[in-house]
């Protein structure tokens, strides 16, 4: 499980690095594709125009451009992509006195673990779900519906809260709040490149045709990471670590039945979470988006089938190991 951990460090960086070389490209491929379809014309010593080049200078702007893009969302991630999960989510501050048990579990847990305790977040939404969130174990949230928290009793909330700590614990939030950061950031990018070109009045002249070609370019290949490159880094992320999360889990509690019980009512929930969406729902516990669909979804699930971590409880809690 240590090894595991350790592991969850190193493929933060690496992956990091996915996507700081990945914006560098899109920054390169912009420039080049500008560089062929752009040829200023300029007056020769005969006093004819000629067409020439800009050189390589658009493929360096666009790689500063890119690596500027790729260092202010790795930073903001870091520094306020917690806070912005928990503000789009719909999360508050769970109150100390009308959550009192909650936050005692919460610091029960984080003690056993030898961690600070986490804030704790409530989002008002019927759909039982939790998810946690933060850059280190110093700078972590879990947030739980008030669906979860109306149809569990203490040793399921025990349970939900140990799987949530244990991603604390494992460091693994970091790396997928920094990966979804960046996903969202070039979906977004994407859609104000992809108006900008179709609602702007460059494409009127043959000079901001060229722009417009470019602005479409880099917003298809921005589109690409956020829509399928993205994903594909978020699904080889996210199925070990839930199995991981409900493993240590587990070991802190010394008390699968929680967990088992809670994953079985999560197993039969068919209400929407409102407030998740593609970049976060791998954040939660249970998928928000897996229930109910045809079998190709599967192919971008950030979770293992719930009835296989369900198998593997049991299989704990009958004294068997995995």
């Amino acid at each position: 499980m240590y090894s595991e951990i350790a592991s969850n460090k190193r493929r933060s960086i690496i992956f990091v690095g996915v996507f700081f070389v990945l914006w560098l490209a899109i920054g390169a491929a912009c420039g080049l594709i500008f560089r062929a379809v752009e040829h200023p014309a300029q007056m020769n010593a005969t006093g004819a125009y000629v067409s020439t080049s800009y050189g390589w200078s658009p493929v360096v702007v666009g790689v500063v451009i890119g690596a500027f893009l790729a260092i202010a969302g790795i930073a903001y991630s870091l520094t306020s992509g917690a806070a912005l999960v928990l503000r789009v989510s719909g999360a508050q501050p769970a109150d100390p006195a009308q959550f009192k048990q909650l936050h005692d579990v919460v610091e029960a847990l984080a003690l056993g673990e030898g961690l600070p305790k986490p804030a704790v977040y409530v989002i008002d939404d019927p759909s039982p779900n939790a998810f946690a969130t933060g850059i280190s174990p110093n700078k972590a949230a879990i947030t739980f519906t008030t669906g979860l928290l109306s149809i569990m009793n203490r040793e399921e909330i025990e349970g939900v809260a140990s799987h949530e700590m244990s991603h604390i614990k494992n460091h693994d939030i970091r790396l997928l709040l920094v990966v979804s950061t960046m996903i969202g950031m070039a979906a977004l990018l994407a859609s104000v490149l992809w108006r900008s070109a179709l609602f702007s009045n460059m494409g009127r002249n043959r000079q901001g045709g060229q722009i417009v070609i470019v602005l479409f370019a880099a917003g298809l290949m921005l589109a690409i990471v956020g829509i399928v490159f993205g994903p594909l880094i978020r699904l080889a992320l996210s199925r070990r670590r839930e199995s991981l999360a409900d493993a240590s889990g587990v070991e802190l509690t010394r008390n699968p039945a929680g967990l088992l019980s809670a994953l079985k009512k999560l197993q039969t929930n068919d209400k929407p979470f409102k407030a998740m969406n593609h970049s976060t729902a791998a954040m939660c516990i249970d998928d928000p988006l897996q229930h109910h669909e045809t079998w190709y979804h599967r192919l971008y699930d950030t979770h293992p089938p719930i009835e296989e971590r369900i198998a593997v409880l049991e299989k704990i809690a009958s004294g068997g190991s995995v």
